[in-house]
């Protein structure tokens, strides 16, 4: 499968096992989403339950938070993350905070996904990458699938939990991994191995991260298209590094990432939100806290720039494995 049929195939298992399961968004019945990754789920299922919202964010969060709140399993699209800021105070003030407001009367089983990030040309309104605003609420758990095996498995997840999830897809890996060398012609998904779904029921659970290529030499923390990046960096630099995918951001799975660091006692950090305050920043303060005495050279951060995603200067913008095999070669060197 691509993690566009990944996903989707999550979504019919959900609904077909349970009727409380619903979703809705902008397009995303007759139409199928802008992505297609609910197409066929109205005719499948019918207009109660796969159906179309106005465009209007904070409308289909409110609406969804209702829903949920009332028992259902409501499964939301924002048609890109960067469409999320009028909805930005439901999820926060109220999805959040409802079972802790009730004092656990009700929760909010409730699901909202949204395309993240750049690499297609969507310029500054459709290339954002707003995981770090999720993560410092309480109350919400923040997800970010690489692969077409954990989407299904991790969405799966997601709408099955008692508390609202953010799921944020990386666009760019919709049809295939991608390594950052946007010069070459794009793989399928077909030819990598995590495309190999099962049919079914599964779950990939939350806030337990994967270890995609084990290493002695040094710790790369990444996720979303950021895993096929460093990936792709570690090769062309001919380093032994041990390569994690996050997968969720939270809760995190901060013993895997303690374990790898102080094994390999270098750590570079990848993500493609800007600098200041993105989540990068956090995962440096975890491992300078749980790892300092094992650590022999600077954390490194490689990230996308402080500035909104610009149009013609994408490349320049997105971290690629040049610049992620310059730190790669600094901490190296100390």
């Amino acid at each position: 499968m691509t993690m566009i049929e990944a996903i989707r195939d999550a979504h019919d298992v959900m609904m077909g096992r349970d009727d409380n399961v619903v979703v809705f968004g902008e397009d995303v019945g007759y139409f199928g989403g802008v992505f297609r990754c609910t197409k066929g789920l109205q005719q499948k299922y019918g207009r109660a339950r796969c159906f179309d919202a106005p465009i209007n964010e904070s409308g289909i969060v409110g609406t969804a938070i209702g829903m949920a709140a009332y028992g259902l399993r409501p499964c939301v699209e924002i048609q890109f993350a960067d469409y999320m800021y009028p909805a930005y105070d439901q999820m926060v003030s109220e999805a959040a905070r409802l079972r802790h407001r009730s004092a656990g009367d009700f929760t909010a089983p409730l699901t909202i996904r949204m395309p993240t990030g750049g690499g297609i040309f969507g310029a500054q309104t459709h290339s954002q990458s707003p995981e770090a605003l999720f993560t410092h609420v309480c109350g919400l758990k923040t997800v970010v699938p690489s692969n077409p095996y954990d989407a299904k498995g991790l969405l799966i997840s997601a709408i099955e939990d008692d508390d609202p999830v953010i799921f944020l897809e990386p666009k760019r890996l919709y049809n295939g991994p991608f390594d950052g060398h946007h010069d070459r012609p794009v793989v399928p998904w077909s030819a990598h191995p995590l495309s190999e779904v099962p049919e079914g029921h599964y779950t990939v659970p939350l806030g337990s991260a994967s270890v995609r290529r084990t290493g002695s030499d040094v710790t790369v923390l990444a996720y979303g298209t950021m895993v096929y990046v460093a990936e792709a960096a570690v090769s062309e630099q001919g380093i032994d590094a041990e390569i994690i995918d996050l997968r969720t951001l939270l809760p995190l799975d901060t013993d895997t990432i303690a374990a790898s660091v102080k094994k390999t006692r270098r750590c570079v950090i990848v993500h493609e939100a800007t600098r200041t305050s993105g989540f990068g920043a956090e995962l440096s303060a975890i491992v300078q806290e749980a790892c300092f005495y094992h650590l022999e050279a600077p954390i490194e951060r490689v990230t996308g720039w402080d500035t909104p995603y610009p149009h013609a200067q994408e490349w320049d913008y997105f971290p690629g494995p040049e610049r992620v095999g310059r730190a790669l070669k600094r901490v190296m060197e100390v």
